[in-house]
């Protein structure tokens, strides 16, 4: 031991032991690649987000070193060079909705494809809550937005300039026009399943709605009524009773509608968890479907082909609608498309055809109409 080494004892390997480097506690930055890459900064960034104006043979070997390095780019700092964040802002107004469910998937497999990231949040159908929700997202600089069954539908109009973010609704529930929404036939829809039930000689038929007064609801009424005029059979105001779309408060309704001294053969429901509720409710009475009431549904959830007997009902493409949605808004994005991204009131508001399924909720009416109370 020398006299220069403090009196402390040199640290000696163990034979057979390695030198092993301590591992960086951050993850490499743009810069390190650049380094290792023997380039700029600003070639890196180019390189990496596919720039035609890096070498092929340099992108490549950026590329490689990105990799090798466990180079993850950051989406905040990506989108404060870009402007972009490539996040999607989605609303639904809960999760557990079946139709918001096949519409999130189809907005979800587009938004994949081009490698967008969606943010996911409900409104629960509550319009103040879903405008907070949607100005929040805009705050968080999501790149586009779309609600699905908005309460709030036109009031977005004097928000677009406010929010500078491209909006897209999906069944917009407000009565009133949108910029850019994607909607279901739902007047065609409707007066088809009447037509049908009149087909099968029903004469009164029921409409079990939605009380809310929403823009769906109007115009399944409207062609409900158009079915019946076409046919001259007159519309019988107590024939037209509200639940709320669920089924609790459609068994209630519909128990009223058995209630009438000249109660109906058949009914068409607003969506498919109404006609699931009126089914309970003529079962609760000891009739039975379609024997003694037909009834239909509108949205073809997933359920309709298993309930006992299976539902008829209206088709709405759910999962390619959510689809439509998407495009649109990456038209929006990109500026291909009139409108918000143009600062423009233009309204495009793409209609879905309605495609009504026979199914065995649906049967030819008593020849002897009578009252079932």
């Amino acid at each position: 031991m020398s006299d220069n080494d403090g009196g402390k004892a040199a640290a000696v390997p163990h034979a057979g032991m390695k030198h092993v480097p301590r591992q960086a506690s951050r993850q490499p930055s743009i810069k390190d690649i650049a380094r290792l890459a023997r380039v700029s900064h600003p070639t890196v960034s180019r390189a990496l987000q596919n720039s035609p104006l890096v070498n092929a043979e340099t992108a490549a070997k950026i590329r490689k070193i990105a990799e090798d390095s466990g180079y993850r780019a950051s989406a905040v700092a990506r989108g404060l060079v870009t402007r972009h964040t490539r996040t999607i802002g989605l609303v639904v107004t809960t999760v557990d909705d079946p139709f918001a469910s096949e519409v999130t998937c189809g907005i979800e497999e587009i938004a994949n494809d081009h490698r967008y990231a969606v943010i996911l949040a409900n409104s629960h159908a509550d319009p103040e809550r879903e405008r907070r929700v949607v100005q929040e997202l805009a705050e968080r600089r999501v790149d586009g937005i779309i609600v699905t069954s908005s309460r709030v539908g036109a009031l977005y109009l004097p928000l677009l300039k406010e929010l500078e973010v491209p909006i897209v609704l999906v069944n917009d529930q407000y009565p009133g026009e949108f910029v850019h929404s994607v909607m279901i036939a739902n007047r065609d829809g409707t007066r088809a399943a009447t037509e049908h039930l009149i087909e099968l000689g029903h004469r009164r038929i029921a409409y079990l709605g939605d009380r809310g007064g929403y823009q769906s609801d109007a115009e399944r009424l409207a062609g409900y009524k158009e079915a019946l005029a076409a046919a001259g059979i007159d519309f019988a105001p107590e024939l037209a009773a509200e639940g709320d779309g669920r089924p609790e408060a459609a068994i209630e309704a519909m128990d009223a509608l058995l209630q009438l001294h000249h109660s109906p053969t058949a009914v068409c429901c607003y969506n498919d968890m109404t006609a699931l509720g009126a089914m309970r409710a003529i079962r609760a009475r000891g009739l039975r479907v379609p024997e003694d009431v037909s009834v239909t549904g509108f949205d073809d959830l997933f359920f309709a082909a298993y309930l006992t007997p299976t539902l008829t009902t209206v088709r709405q493409p759910m999962r390619r609608m959510g689809q439509m949605a998407m495009e649109n808004l990456f038209k929006l994005m990109s500026g291909q498309t009139s409108g918000q991204a143009s600062g423009q009131d233009s309204v495009v508001q793409i209609k879905v055809a309605a495609e009504l399924i026979v199914r065995g909720s649906t049967g030819k009416a008593q020849k002897h109409e009578g009252n079932h109370a």
